[in-house]
């Protein structure tokens, strides 16, 4: 068994549009473990057991857009200290906007992107990769040996070396991921299938107004939706 890992995540509202359908597309809610079957207007056009397989990646995440990176804790951080200091965090922040979330492709996989740019929730990010950095146990060689494998930028490696991940600070992209990385056919076939449902969320401009607690018991285990912080400042 390995030490737990946790990230700050935002995760969209549980009542709203977006959560109700991507928990759905993804197969699992992160937040009460369920499994989940896709939504009927999906569940017409493709077969559940390949729909299982081209989201097998986030669906292991939760859905969510990253905003502090999964971690290890530091020696001497213990969880109960990471609540507290990430429930003061909120406390004292005030919510932000962005433009509405759009399909895009990212490389190989699909993920729904803000519109346009973004400068208040880049800001939140990197307010939550400086401030939470204390918590965060020293990147293990082989982490950093992963990373580096897909080619970093000179500002990446530094971010690596730095913050323990590579894209983050300038080299942050807010996204919620909603496929693994797939060849050409696979993301047209994709991109089809998500067209009409995810429409409706381009409709409305993004608005973060809570931060997401998630954690990962053990290497290997499903990423959980274990506490929301309401940003209030």
């Amino acid at each position: 068994m390995t030490e737990p890992r946790y990230a700050i995540y935002w995760a969209p509202p549980a009542d709203g549009a977006l959560w109700a359908f991507g928990t759905r597309w993804l197969g699992r809610d992160p937040e009460t473990g369920e499994s989940l079957s896709p939504a009927p207007e999906v569940a017409a056009a493709a077969d559940p057991a390949w729909l299982a397989s081209v989201t097998a990646d986030p669906r292991h995440y939760g859905l969510h857009a990253t905003l502090k990176p999964p971690f290890r804790l530091a020696t001497g951080q213990s969880r109960d200290g990471l609540v507290a200091a990430l429930g003061r965090f909120a406390a004292a922040t005030a919510p932000v906007a962005g433009p509405p979330l759009v399909l895009r492709r990212l490389g190989r996989f699909l993920a729904l992107v803000p519109d346009g740019p973004a400068p208040a929730v880049l800001a939140l990010a990197a307010r939550l990769v400086e401030a939470f950095d204390g918590f965060r146990a020293p990147a293990a060689p082989d982490e950093l040996a992963k990373r580096r494998r897909h080619g970093l930028t000179a500002s990446q490696e530094q971010n690596l070396l730095r913050w323990g991940y590579p894209y983050v600070m300038d080299d942050f992209r807010f996204h919620v991921t909603v496929s693994g990385a797939l060849d050409a056919a696979t993301l047209d076939r994709l991109e089809a299938l998500l067209a009409a449902p995810v429409a409706r969320f381009a409709m409305e401009a993004l608005a973060i107004a809570e931060l997401a607690l998630f954690e990962q018991p053990d290497t290997g285990a499903p990423f959980r939706l274990t506490r929301r912080f309401a940003l209030a400042g």
